[in-house]
């Protein structure tokens, strides 16, 4: 089974930048990043299908974040612009064996089988 793994959480002040990264051991065929603030249920952020290319994101996120894949399609990123408060949380990557197609379901976590142990961001005003 792929395992894979998060890095690049931090803190910043409102209005800063995070890159996270989620590497995989092997080949990324759909990924999906989430987010989970205390308290919150854990809401999807964006998702990617990089073999086709394309990408989906919440509304929420639509505009200040970027998902994109590196040549070898083993590691995903997740650019965070323009950051806020509200997006403090805890930011996990997912994937699974069967993809799901581009949709609302890409952004539920219920479609993913295979978690990375997540990394936090806080955001200070």
């Amino acid at each position: 089974q792929v395992q894979i793994s998060e890095s690049g959480g931090g803190s910043v002040q409102a209005g800063g930048s995070l890159r996270l990264s989620c590497t995989s051991s092997g080949m990324i065929m759909c990924m999906g990043w989430f987010r989970q603030a205390p308290g919150k249920e854990r809401e999807g952020v964006a998702a990617i299908w990089p073999i086709v290319g394309s990408a989906l994101y919440n509304p929420s996120v639509k505009g200040r974040f970027t998902v994109s894949q590196d040549e070898a399609k083993t590691t995903v990123y997740l650019n965070l612009d323009s950051l806020k408060p509200e997006d403090t949380a805890m930011y996990y990557c997912a994937t699974d064996r069967r993809c799901p197609m581009y949709g609302e379901r890409a952004l539920d976590q219920h479609t993913y089988h295979t978690w990375g142990q997540g990394t936090q961001v806080t955001v200070s005003s």
